[in-house]
């Protein structure tokens, strides 16, 4: 599949409707001025310290579209007369291939968007996509991994179905800390 998709999330009574559309070279600036948040830098492996740097990252989600095997959405908080939304944060599907039973999700928050809903509201639309889309090819199971230390994820991942499965070992560099697997099946 290399076909875009753009996913929408109506509004609730106390958060605006969100749009999850793939990541664009528009983007960027916005990106690394996110990016920037120590939290984002903390629990995710992003680094971009410039325009370039979110140029490339920008690209590699583009090449995994093409490639079909990783699905970067850009989440954005939808506003009335505004052509573009602000951004705030990020989903992926990554790890996805033909007859495989499970694939992985992610996702950040942009600093200014936490606390209203706006993870969880945009993971539950891309689980939802992700077995709507890949389970005619045998997509069975998402799994969805975070430091032990980020408390906010474990709310995001319980909130969105995802139940905690075992803590997995530290795994220096990219996981300098124990970590926790949480699991969805398609019949959660």
């Amino acid at each position: 599949m290399n076909a875009a998709a753009t996913l929408h999330v109506g509004a609730t009574p106390s958060a605006p409707a969100l749009v999850l559309r793939p990541w664009r070279m528009e983007d960027v600036a916005t990106l690394v001025e996110v990016c920037k948040d120590s939290a984002v830098r903390h629990c995710t492996s992003i680094a971009l310290n410039s325009g370039a740097d979110g140029a490339q990252w920008v690209q590699a989600q583009q090449e995994g579209w093409a490639a079909g095997h990783r699905f970067g959405f850009a989440v954005l908080e939808a506003q009335p007369d505004v052509v573009h939304g602000q951004l705030a944060g990020n989903v992926v599907l990554k790890e996805v291939a033909p007859g495989k039973p499970s694939a992985e999700v992610g996702y950040w928050t942009a600093a200014h968007a936490r606390g209203r809903g706006v993870a969880p509201r945009a993971l539950e639309t891309l689980t939802n996509w992700a077995f709507g889309t890949f389970g005619a090819n045998g997509l069975k199971r998402l799994e969805l991994l975070h430091q032990e230390d980020n408390l906010a994820s474990c709310r995001v991942a319980r909130k969105s179905g995802y139940e905690f499965d075992r803590v997995l070992p530290a795994a220096p560099p990219a996981f300098p800390l124990d970590g926790h697997l949480h699991i969805r099946h398609t019949d959660s």
